[in-house]
């Protein structure tokens, strides 16, 4: 894969930044620079679509009123938030920090995003270093260098519209691999994926006091919509020429001066630059220099990208620490709590009692401990010295999220059955139906009252939340039972009957001429008329009795009465079709003398009101037509006229 700087259109990243301010005192950092609310608070995000045109890679951006979800994404350190699962690396910087971002998604699309800041270096401060890290994760389809995934980073000096050019750059996956890139285990779709892991680039911003400068990431997707990059985004807290290790305790056995992270070389000098005192990021000094001491060292990016800077540190003796192992909580039915607070790279810490923590020399493990535990955590430098303590009590509380019922889970109202539902006695008891929140409040014994979904939201004294699981009543309303019309079946003919679907249960009596009577469609097959009674029993436990004639006929046939009168008294007010061992009827149709169609249904019971397009007709003479399929599986069809009475 090469990656090649082009003119900046694009952006897939990991970056980190941090400020420093050569030979001057701490610099004051702009606001949330660092995420460190947890927010994008003073950052301006993006999204927006990547695309060719003219042969020119472009990516469309526009502004949003905040982060949109899984394209700008925060996470937290100390949630456990994980590894990114094709690099392997943490999604959030190993520098101390406490949040990092994540710029894109894996999703493709064709999806391009952005999130840009913009600063005032103060007024007088001509030496000033911004330090940012980065890591890039990028699928490499072997498309035209203008189609694929890629990152763009731009740092422009807003003042006098100038690119900070050594620190701006495009990563395109293209040809044959970098030094710091690998290749990741996973290939989706069998499209190799290209991973860089966190490195650091320097922005000399030397004699641009007073100016206005802007950092914008973008990451886009290839053109074609179905290869992806994406990036992770974290910002150092500190913003001044310190770094790590330049105040050490009076105390100190040793002292660790430890230079920002991420770059591929680190050389040492004394402050004369005659002596090279270490290459490594770390330089360790048994014991520590006299205060006062400068040292200096030359700090070079991976593979060209980035900007060669020169890193000061005055040695104090004037460092002070403090143990903070965090506010007392509470670890509810045995789930880990988090205890003490981020790391500060240079610290080291150690708790006691060890049970129950997730790792005893974390700045801020998890605690579950199986009793009310009081940890005691001790912080020093790592020389040893500024020795400090604190403690934190978390207890270990329980609460029963078990739910009992009494009665039946299923019951019909008429029967004088009942169900009433159980908790454990706590301080807040909210019953829900449905995911909804009923009346019934701190009540242990709760009365259902009708068909749903139950759980009860329990709090107890120590303020531990609970959901019990939900359990399912169902309360039937007893149906009143129907006679079905009579049907006709040839003898000795199967002919299929059903009955209403409305419960789990059925039962035909007597289960004469019948080849199933506990179904809901069983088949006759009889010599004579024969009245059924069926008992359904529904879902919540009603017994419903309805009754269907079964009339036997000699042969199979279509009948339609030759006269019928829709004059509104309950009686031969609709012409339909009788049907004699029809198991489907096909349609019945009506036309007036002159052939003009009139009505037509497929539905034996429906049957013609006299009307046509809503007004009563007069009396007249109509023509029918009506097809139907018989139990023998055979297609009938009929005709005749009816006399329209009115």
């Amino acid at each position: 894969m090469r990656l090649q700087k082009i003119p900046l259109r694009g952006l897939i990243l990991e970056l980190v930044f941090s400020w420093t301010c050569h030979y001057a005192s701490a610099q004051t950092c702009p606001y949330n620079i660092d995420f460190e609310t947890g927010t994008f608070d003073g950052w301006q995000c993006y999204i927006g679509t990547a695309d060719t045109v003219n042969g020119v890679n472009v990516l469309e951006l526009h502004a949003t009123p905040g982060p949109v979800f899984n394209r700008q994404t925060m996470y937290t350190a100390n949630t456990g938030a994980g590894v990114d699962p094709y690099g392997g690396f943490p999604v959030n910087c190993p520098n101390g920090s406490s949040h990092s971002i994540r710029l894109g998604n894996d999703s493709a699309g064709g999806q391009a995003e952005g999130i840009s800041y913009q600063f005032t270096i103060p007024p007088g401060s001509n030496n000033f270093s911004l330090i940012y890290h980065y890591a890039v994760v990028f699928q490499d389809p072997n498309h035209a260098e203008y189609q694929q995934p890629r990152l763009e980073i731009e740092v422009t000096n807003v003042t006098d519209h100038k690119t900070i050019g050594c620190s701006s750059f495009t990563f395109i996956p293209y040809g044959t691999i970098l030094p710091g890139f690998f290749k990741s285990p996973l290939s989706p779709g069998g499209t190799p994926v290209w991973c860089k892991n966190w490195s650091a680039v320097s922005v000399n911003l030397d004699g641009n006091a007073g100016k206005t400068i802007q950092l914008f990431f973008k990451t886009g997707d290839c053109t074609f919509r179905k290869h992806f990059g994406y990036a992770y985004i974290d910002v150092n807290t500190e913003c001044s020429s310190d770094f790590v290790g330049s105040d050490y305790c009076r105390d100190d056995t040793a002292v660790n001066l430890t230079a920002p992270f991420g770059y591929e070389r680190y050389t040492w000098y004394d402050h004369a630059f005659s002596t090279i005192l270490g290459t490594q990021q770390t330089l360790t000094f048994r014991p520590p220099p006299p205060p006062g001491s400068s040292f200096a060292v030359v700090v070079v990016p991976y593979d060209g990208y980035g900007c060669v800077d020169t890193l000061t540190a005055r040695m104090e003796d004037s460092l002070t620490v403090t143990s903070r192992a965090g506010r007392d909580t509470v670890s509810c039915n045995g789930v880990p709590v988090p205890v003490g607070n981020n790391a500060i790279p240079g610290l080291v810490y150690s708790w006691k009692p060890v049970s129950g923590l997730s790792d005893p020399a974390a700045a801020n493990p998890v605690a579950a401990p199986a009793s009310t535990t009081t940890y005691v955590l001790t912080t020093t430098h790592d020389g040893g010295g500024c020795l400090s303590v604190d403690s934190v009590v978390v207890t270990a509380s329980e609460i029963d999220s078990s739910i009992r019922l009494g009665g039946s889970p299923v019951f019909c109202t008429a029967s004088g059955d009942s169900a009433v539902l159980h908790v454990h006695p706590e301080t807040s008891i909210r019953w829900f139906r449905n995911d909804t929140l009923t009346g019934a409040v701190n009540i242990p014994d709760y009365p259902v009252q009708e068909t749903g979904s139950y759980f009860a939201a329990l709090v107890n004294a120590d303020g531990c939340a609970i959901h019990t699981p939900v359990r399912e009543i169902i309360i039937g309303q007893p149906v009143p039972g129907i006679r079905y019309p009579d049907v006709y079946a040839p003898v000795n003919i199967p002919f299929p009957l059903a009955a209403r679907q409305l419960g789990s249960e059925v039962t035909w009596n007597p289960a004469t001429f019948l080849n199933d009577r506990s179904t809901y469609t069983p088949v006759f097959s009889g010599t004579s008329d024969q009245l059924y009674t069926i008992a359904i029993t529904t879902t919540g436990g009603c017994v419903t009795i309805d009754t269907q004639l079964v009339k036997t006929i000699p042969k199979i046939d279509i009948l339609v009465p030759t006269a019928f009168t829709p004059d509104g008294n309950g009686l031969n007010d609709r012409l339909h079709p009788i049907l004699f061992g029809i198991t489907k009827l096909t349609f019945f149709r009506i036309f007036n003398r002159l052939g003009q169609p009139l009505f037509q249904t497929s539905d034996p019971a429906a049957g013609w009101d006299g009307t046509f397009k809503g007004l009563p007709l007069q009396s007249q003479v109509v023509v029918w037509m009506a097809a139907g399929i018989g139990a023998d599986h055979k297609i009938y069809e009929r005709k005749g006229a009816s006399l329209l009475v009115r």
